[in-house]
């Protein structure tokens, strides 16, 4: 490789910069190459519409493959849970780093934690993911919360709670800590509460499938484990037919016995977005060994999700 700099696609938002700058810094210490990131607006940061209503499906990505594609970039970055699963031939996902915590969080008034929020709270979400979930939590155990649909970036959402508009917004704890605002969190939601987003908390680092060069060096940031959990999670959301905005949670846990880890615990979750019906079904085995077997883990939950009337439950599903 020459020394000449590469360059990064980013989206714009504060978020985007925080992650691909640190992918930056990684990408120049194995390449030995400078790094300049190249900022590309995408549909979903103009648009203020609902992401259900503009097809949550790839909004943030589409420019920057474009961008891609045009050779006006030479590696773009990702939040995982954004990338739509169908992987477009031309380019290559050269590198998923080590994830960062998957759980969803609270940030909320008064310090409050989520069952300590009075009657009638409103809580502020972007995903019918989330409110789905809440909702079922709340329903199961008498909570009376009411889930408000929100956009924005994530300064905006806590100015929500701030401004006394809301009582609790929540967001990704790995969005918090890579902007550096993690101790802004007022409760951690138990995955047992809310299941998070197929591959949320996973940064993913693509490139032109021709560049067998850059796909190298990037490999170096790949990790196997993270890997293999996120292609489980969106095979199953594959599986399903839905998109990134559809009410779909999954989960890859790595098992461990002591240091060795043995087995991998899949989950999966769709419901309402009221929380009045829901799909939740686990599957636990040996850790996938190639991301065929990790797709066909995928699939399987999903066929019994399925079957239990998962498709119902999940209003208009993708084309």
């Amino acid at each position: 490789m020459t020394d000449k700099a590469l360059r990064l696609g980013t989206r714009r938002s504060r978020l985007a910069m925080a992650q691909s700058g640190q992918v930056a810094d990684a990408v120049s210490q194995v390449t030995g190459r400078p790094v300049e990131l190249v900022e590309i607006t995408t549909f979903g940061d103009v648009s203020r519409a609902h992401l259900s209503q503009i097809g949550g499906t790839g909004v943030f990505v589409t420019a920057l493959r474009d961008a891609l594609t045009r050779g006006e970039v030479d590696f773009a970055v990702h939040s995982l849970k954004d990338l739509p699963t169908a992987q477009p031939e031309d380019l290559v996902l050269a590198a998923v780093p080590v994830r960062e915590d998957a759980r969803d969080v609270i940030v909320a008034r008064d310090a409050l934690k989520f069952t300590d929020l009075p009657r009638g709270a409103r809580i502020g979400t972007g995903s019918s993911r989330r409110m789905a979930q809440l909702n079922a939590y709340a329903r199961a155990h008498g909570l009376d919360i009411e889930t408000v649909p929100i956009r924005g970036n994530v300064d905006t959402r806590i100015r929500y709670v701030h401004d006394g508009e809301l009582d609790a917004v929540v967001l990704a704890a790995a969005g918090l800590s890579r902007i550096g605002r993690i101790d802004e969190v007022t409760d951690f939601l138990s995955i047992d509460t809310v299941l998070p987003a197929p591959g949320q908390g996973a940064l993913a680092i693509e490139c032109a499938a021709g560049d067998a060069e850059l796909i190298a060096a990037l490999g170096a940031l790949d990790d196997p484990f993270t890997r293999v959990a996120v292609t489980a999670e969106r095979s199953l959301l594959a599986a399903l037919e839905a998109g990134c905005s559809a009410p779909v949670g999954a989960l890859a846990d790595l098992l461990a016995d002591g240091q060795i880890v043995n087995e991998m615990r899949l989950r999966g979750v769709v419901g309402t977005t009221d929380g009045s019906r829901m799909v939740s079904l686990s599957t636990t085995g040996p850790v996938p060994e190639t991301h065929d077997r990790a797709r066909a883990l995928g699939r399987e939950l999903a066929a019994e999700m399925l079957a239990r009337g998962a498709a119902g439950l999940m209003g208009e599903r993708a084309q």
